[in-house]
């Protein structure tokens, strides 16, 4: 049986057809072959970020205060809430500046707050030892931005940072037939400090208390409830190994 041809017309079409696939396919094959190029070395950026990071740590001490004052009056002793004290570490990619620190600190907070309205009752209520003083072991975890400054980076960096902070009771949970201490206090920190020679760090942050660091279990002589939650800022330094 003969073979049949196609019409001329037809043969024509696919020719062209062929012609204008071998024209373009160099073509998409360099394009394919330069996103595979890209591909490659986006990879190989984000693979390298961690082995160039950075991570340190180092000891860490603080006090808390009442008020932030820009004076040596903010370490007077009416103004002092606390101190504190432990070991932070920190993770930061050198080319964003960018990382956070994690930090386990012990926490003595004294409670310079005094009961509602004035209430006789709540101020006989809340003088016990467990209102006026608390322990804690804090876990603070901070976003961290490094400020790069050119020609005096290595001498000073400014920083932001923000994050929570999980602060565990250690001291005693009952102040009275009415109140308990909680035993998880949470707060968010923001703040900002100074990297000096590249390895001493001093910052300040306000913690904004989330939880009720304070709870009401009953009524005890009509006393007013207390809605108690720990806002307070922290000054430290940390010196980074």
């Amino acid at each position: 049986m003969p073979n049949k041809m196609p019409l001329p017309g037809v043969r024509i079409k696919i020719l062209q057809t062929c012609k204008t696939l071998t024209t373009f396919a160099p073509v998409t094959n360099s394009n394919i072959m330069k996103s595979l190029k890209t591909l490659i070395i986006t990879l190989a950026l984000i693979i390298s970020l961690p082995a160039a990071a950075q991570f340190r740590w180092g000891p860490r001490i603080g006090t808390e205060v009442s008020s932030m004052r820009l004076n040596k009056s903010v370490f007077d002793n009416d103004n002092r809430a606390g101190f504190t004290g432990g070991l932070m570490c920190e993770f930061t990619v050198p080319v964003v500046n960018i990382g956070f620190d994690l930090s386990v600190m012990y926490v003595h907070r004294v409670n310079n707050s005094t009961a509602l309205n004035g209430n006789v009752e709540n101020e006989n209520l809340v003088a016990g030892k467990n209102f006026k003083s608390r322990d804690y072991i804090e876990i603070p975890l901070n976003l961290k931005y490094k400020i790069g400054l050119p020609l005096i980076g290595k001498i000073v960096t400014p920083y932001i940072f923000t994050g929570p902070s999980f602060s565990v009771l250690t001291s005693g949970k009952a102040i009275s037939a009415a109140y308990k201490n909680k035993s998880l206090d949470v707060a968010w920190n923001f703040g900002l400090g100074l990297q000096l020679f590249n390895h001493l760090q001093v910052g300040a942050s306000y913690g904004v208390g989330i939880n009720k660091s304070v709870e009401f279990i009953g009524i005890a002589n009509n006393t007013n409830p207390i809605e108690g939650k720990n806002n307070y800022w922290t000054i430290t330094a940390a010196w980074l190994f």
